[in-house]
């Protein structure tokens, strides 16, 4: 994508979008929306060039895991994901870093590795809940192919389970899909279900879905993560709150047993730490202390440029500058003498 044409085509849209929505029918105001659309700064204002450093990366390699092997060496704000979402006491923490800084990571590998050494415990061990259903199955995807191109494939079983019905619900796990048959996920709970918070609330409810809960005791759910945790405000956010007691209450979680993981790229700035653990302590019920914020660590400009970058000039003294300003000005003089000298000899030609 060219991005100036994307601006033009963008902007043509809007416009185009405008004049179709809000038509003017009085000859008197015809014309008046063009010109305003077309005045620069009323609405349009850029394209803007936005360009971001790259993420700090930490010092441990790919085998973070022992038994599970990551395609990528971890960023700094993974590794202190990894840090306190791993080993026997995992902490609640919030993952509140920018798009594309692999969020999702911060998590799903715990989660993984957590799994893995409880392979064979029968019960859900973790409830991801997501806004949307698309977002759901995008991640349930991914989610796929990682479980079945890594040691994982055939000892921990990942389903989801969302409102949208499917012609085809899988049964079993493939490179591309987790289990999505609802009776085969009452008959054999995944370790790991992916849902939306909607039907999380009918899974608690309708009897149909109580074999779900058949084999979790009061240790067996250990993490609890719900993405784009911003969404959930106001009404929606109380009821989030509401539905995570009613499932610690059902599966008898004792107090501050459950791991619980918020994720979000627009909150967790420095001026909102304080309310944003005390929104996540309301919502999960959960302590949330000082050290539960992951936030990014970009590379400064000096330490991506690295020699290319001017980091300090010497200043230069007064007496090399007024040495340098007088042999600028004998240069000069030099200069007009001898296109003086040159001038002469020519009119002393001529008059000869």
């Amino acid at each position: 994508m060219i991005p100036s044409v994307l601006a033009q085509h963008v902007e043509q849209g809007i416009k185009d979008f405008l004049k179709t929505t809000f038509p003017v029918s009085s000859p008197f105001f015809a014309g008046i929306l063009d010109t305003f659309l077309n005045s620069p700064g009323n609405v349009f204002k850029g394209p803007y060039l936005d360009i971001q450093l790259p993420f700090q990366s930490s010092n441990t390699g790919t085998d973070y895991f022992n038994n599970i092997m990551m395609p990528f060496p971890p960023y700094l704000h993974q590794e202190k994901s990894f840090d306190r979402l791993s080993g026997p006491n995992p902490k609640s923490t919030i993952v509140a870093t920018g798009t594309g800084s692999g969020k999702t990571e911060c998590f799903l590998y715990p989660i993984l590795d957590y799994c893995y050494h409880h392979r064979g415990e029968p019960g859900i061990k973790a409830i991801l809940i997501y806004p949307m259903n698309a977002l759901a199955t995008d991640q349930a995807s991914r989610l796929a192919k990682l479980i079945y191109n890594t040691t994982l494939k055939g000892h921990l079983t990942a389903g989801i389970y969302v409102g949208q019905r499917e012609k085809n619900p899988s049964m079993l796990m493939t490179p591309e899909r987790l289990i999505s048959d609802k009776d085969t996920l009452r008959l054999s709970p995944p370790d790991i279900l992916l849902t939306n918070y909607k039907m999380l609330d009918y899974l608690l409810i309708r009897p149909d879905d109580l074999p779900l809960w058949q084999h979790n005791t009061p240790d067996t759910l250990r993490f609890l993560v719900v993405d784009e945790l911003h969404t959930f405000d106001g009404a929606q956010g109380s009821d989030l709150g509401c539905l995570i007691r009613r499932l610690k209450s059902r599966l008898a979680t004792e107090p501050d047993y459950l791991s619980c993981v918020g994720t979000s790229a627009t909150l967790g700035s420095r001026e909102e730490q304080e309310d944003l653990l005390e929104y996540a302590s309301t919502v999960f019920g959960e302590k949330f202390t000082n050290g539960s914020i992951i936030s990014e660590s970009r590379l400064s400009a000096g330490e991506f440029l690295g020699d290319s970058l001017i980091s300090h000039v010497d200043i230069v003294s007064l007496e090399i500058t007024t040495t340098t300003r007088s042999i600028s000005k004998l240069s000069i003089f030099s200069g007009l003498e001898k296109r003086y000298q040159v001038s002469l000899a020519m009119k002393i030609g001529e008059s000869l």
